[in-house]
């Protein structure tokens, strides 16, 4: 129990720490630079002051809700949110409400919730990959250990529920959901498919659950907060869970490509992990209908992998084999898809970017 003559303390350790400078919008929107694929945006000259200032908002609004007055809580809080992130579902939720009045303060509050709700995911992932390095820094359970690491995941998650709840019965629902899919995705991730199900059909549903989900979600809350046509919730929904599937999806394809991508994350680390990934699973299919290649190089994938010599091998063999470019396929399947989506959406800057973005994410190099 805290002591009452403790003044720095307030109701369950939330506030600001008495050190906490002020954080000033305008300097956060100069700071600002969107994520590829949104190009359209910064160049549009009403859209891109209104969503760069609404990011901005964001922003200062993420700091202010993980902020606590109890030191250790308040560092932890900050750990991922100081170490930067493309913003990119808060991001999708600003740009979906121009489909209707994006200038209403609860459109902002909503990008702040899918952005609370992913960061706490990215604690209890980190934890469950015993991943050593987010976004370029240590991540939370190498610094605090596991159990900080996770209840921190909590801490972030309970200002998630508290910032939905005021936003309404509806806002609720749509996060309880989709924080529902994101377990059951690690869940069914972790204990891997039943002995009747296809391994490439089981990784597909746990990608669209921990991935898609909350991208679908976020456009989602953008339309329903701006008050949007009702009829592009759905579309809006289709479309974040394709497009979330195929951001994944490229994701696997370049751990095997032999780039070191930007959050620190080595090539060939879900190889060594033991991790099945798209590549991965195409090369078994391969192997078992006869391709001797893939026979040879699951020999090696499947082997001790701990040495930095075996992991480099196994990466540049399954780099050059054809189920790498076949992968590629298949998650510029799932943007075209997306893509598709947005057809009934009016033409202009937000489907202009919509469309961007999911071409972007499957024509990453990093």
């Amino acid at each position: 129990m805290t002591n009452s003559a403790d003044q720095s303390w307030t109701h369950a350790g939330h506030g600001l720490p008495s050190s906490e400078p002020s954080l000033n919008t305008t300097a956060i929107a100069t700071g600002l630079q969107l994520p590829a694929g949104f190009a359209a945006i910064a160049g549009d000259p009403e859209l891109g002051p209104a969503i760069t200032t609404n990011l901005a908002r964001v922003e200062k609004k993420l700091r202010e809700a993980i902020a606590n007055s109890d030191p250790l809580a308040d560092a932890t809080s900050r750990h991922l949110v100081e170490a930067g992130g493309k913003r990119i579902r808060p991001l999708l939720t600003l740009l979906c409400a121009h489909l209707g009045d994006a200038s209403l303060p609860a459109v902002v509050q909503a990008a702040v919730v899918v952005e609370l709700t992913h960061l706490a995911t990215l604690y209890h992932d980190d934890v469950m990959d015993s991943a050593p390095f987010r976004r370029g820094a240590p991540t939370a359970h190498e610094v605090w250990g596991n159990s900080v690491a996770v209840l921190t995941g909590d801490l972030i998650f309970a200002r998630a529920s508290i910032l939905v709840s005021e936003l309404g019965s509806r806002a609720l629902g749509i996060q309880a959901r989709t924080f529902e899919r994101l377990c059951l995705g690690q869940l069914h991730e972790t204990v891997g498919p039943r002995p009747d199900e296809d391994p490439l059909a089981h990784y597909l549903s746990v990608i669209a659950d921990k991935t898609g989900s909350l991208v679908a979600a976020s456009g989602q809350l953008g339309a329903i907060f701006s008050g949007a046509d009702e009829a592009y919730e759905s579309l809006l929904v289709e479309y974040g869970e394709k497009v979330g599937v195929a951001f994944q999806l490229a994701d696997d394809v370049i751990d095997v490509t032999g780039i070191k991508i930007k959050s620190g994350k080595s090539p060939g680390t879900d190889l060594r992990e033991g991790v099945p990934t798209l590549p991965v699973l195409l090369l078994r299919n391969a192997a078992r209908d006869g391709d001797q290649s893939a026979v040879e190089l699951l020999k090696l994938i499947d082997g001790d992998l701990s040495s930095d010599e075996a992991l480099a091998a196994a990466v540049a063999g399954l780099r050059e084999h054809p189920v790498t470019a076949e992968s590629w396929v298949v998650a510029r399947a799932w943007a075209d898809e997306a893509i598709a989506a947005l057809a009934p959406l009016p033409e202009g800057v937000v489907k202009a970017s919509l469309t961007s973005f999911a071409h972007a994410v499957v024509d990453r190099s990093s």
